[in-house]
């Protein structure tokens, strides 16, 4: 089922997460576990993250190597295990940044394949490697061009022309929205323009960015109404669980802590962090639902422990 199915269908909030691929050359336990926490919570998708090829420095025998390397590989194999394992609608992301069209097409298609309907298209992290565009290839810049070539898809318009054989492919496109504002965006207003072009271009829904200030995402969601979007905004939360998250949130995620959450963080015992980051988000969620948000999206990436800490607070779901 699409996403924006689950929405309109649901007769009660609930939650969904995203998780993120072992490191290469890993193995899938760690993951399987997380997914056997997490399915007792019935959530009607789970995304899993993309990642695109990086530049690497590996120090061998004959010195210090320069390499470009998926450091995690696997989506797609862990978006046909969810879907088919766990009976789980799996939200596969696809980037603009390190693939080409015609890669993404054929990994739309494969997609497709599989039984899956659903695709959260960003542009994916600048990891300082640009990749170098073939002759006869070409390369979306933006999400919105993204967007743009899945709903051609669903369109039935494939990058090779006179397909006979074509079918349209029917997916559901989310797109991230920034409650904060994107850091490259001059300001929110101007961000949230570049949003509705996406769903213009045919995206059905749109996912925050993670925020600690439910202020922050109600602003935003206003904002956005102003601006004619009129799609569902899912809120995107994720629990601190380390006092490191109090630099490493900020610097790769460009937001804000509120005062009293870092205070707090700073305060606890280092064992006592996680009980910290869980009781701020269990008061964000309980506000979030008294407030009539539809559902809940929780990126857990590879640790249910904290999500698993945080239901049992809850014992809403």
């Amino acid at each position: 089922m699409k996403v924006i199915d689950h929405i309109k269908k649901a007769k009660k909030p609930f939650i969904s997460f995203e998780l993120i691929p072992p490191k290469r050359g890993g193995d899938l336990k760690g993951l399987l576990s997380v997914l056997e926490d997490i399915v007792k919570y019935n959530p009607p998708f789970i995304d899993i993250t993309s990642h695109s090829a990086e530049v690497v420095y590996d120090e061998t025998k004959s010195g210090i190597q320069k390499k470009v390397k998926r450091k995690r590989p696997g989506t797609l194999g862990i978006c046909a295990l969810i879907q088919h394992k766990y009976d789980i609608d799996a939200v596969p992301h696809i980037l603009t940044n390190g693939f080409t069209r015609e890669e993404t097409e054929d990994f739309l298609i494969e997609l497709s394949y599989l039984g899956i309907d659903n695709i959260l298209a960003i542009r994916g992290d600048d990891h300082g490697y640009i990749k170098p565009i073939p002759k006869g290839k070409s390369a979306n810049v933006y999400a919105s061009d993204l967007v743009k070539q899945i709903d051609d898809m669903n369109k039935g318009k494939y990058l090779e022309e006179n397909l006979l054989d074509a079918n349209p492919s029917s997916f559901c496109i989310g797109v991230g929205g920034y409650p904060e504002k994107h850091f490259e965006a001059p300001n929110l207003l101007t961000d949230i323009k570049f949003a509705k072009q996406k769903i213009n271009n045919g995206a059905e829904y749109i996912v925050t960015q993670m925020f600690y200030d439910n202020e922050s995402y109600f602003k935003y969601v206003d904002l956005c109404r102003s601006q004619g979007i009129k799609v569902p905004i899912i809120p995107g939360l994720k629990i601190i669980t380390a006092k490191s998250n109090l630099s490493s949130i900020p610097k790769n995620f460009y937001i804000n802590l509120p005062e009293e959450l870092s205070e707090k963080i700073m305060d606890a015992d280092k064992d006592k962090v996680v009980e910290v980051g869980v009781e701020w988000a269990a008061k964000q969620v309980k506000d979030l639902l008294k407030k009539g948000v539809p559902s809940i999206h929780f990126y857990i990436m590879q640790d249910s422990r904290p999500i698993s800490m945080l239901m049992e607070k809850l014992n809403i779901f």
